[in-house]
C-alpha cells in the first residue's frame, strides 16, 4: 500500500485507507507531525467512511503537532495508545471507522534516550495479523 518506492510515504503519520468489506485500498496519504499543521489531518480523520480499515504508523515525528481533537478522532478508531504518543515514539496500528472495541492491532515504543536501541532513536516496531472483514 505505502512505501518509498511509491513515492507515497513521509514524515509524521502515515495513514492507508482499505474498504472493510472489499479490501480494495482506498487512500494513501501522510501527515507532518513536526513542520506541518494538524489542522488538515483533523479533516482527513473526520472523512473516514464508517466500515474502513485504518492503518497507521509514525515515521520520524508523530507526535508534537497532535493536539487533543487529533488524538480522540484517532481514538474512537480503536487506538489505545494514541493519548500516550510522544516525540519520536514508534507505533503502528491498524483500526476501523465505527469500530466499538478498542483494536488488538497496534504496537508502541516509547522514545527514551536511556533504553532506545538505535542513537536517538527507539526499536522498531513490527506487526502482522489477519483483519476481518466487515459483514453486513
Amino acid at each position: 500500500l505505502m512505501s518509498g518506492v511509491k513515492n507515497n510515504v513521509g514524515r509524521g503519520i502515515n495513514v492507508a485507507l482499505v474498504n472493510g468489506k472489499t479490501g480494495e485500498p482506498l487512500d494513501t496519504k501522510y501527515f507532518d507531525m513536526w513542520g506541518g499543521d494538524v489542522a488538515p489531518f483533523i479533516e482527513f480523520l473526520k472523512s473516514i467512511q464508517d466500515g474502513t480499515i485504518v492503518l497507521m504508523g509514525t515515521y520520524d515525528d508523530g507526535a508534537t503537532k497532535l493536539n487533543e481533537e487529533a488524538r480522540k478522532l484517532i481514538a474512537e478508531l480503536g487506538s489505545t495508545s494514541i493519548t500516550n504518543l510522544g516525540f519520536r515514539d514508534n507505533w503502528v496500528f491498524c483500526g476501523g471507522k465505527g469500530i466499538k472495541t478498542k483494536s488488538p492491532f497496534e504496537q508502541h515504543i516509547k522514545n527514551n534516550k536511556d533504553t532506545n536501541k538505535y542513537e536517538g532513536w527507539p526499536e522498531v516496531v513490527e506487526m502482522e495479523g489477519c483483519i476481518p472483514q466487515k459483514q453486513d
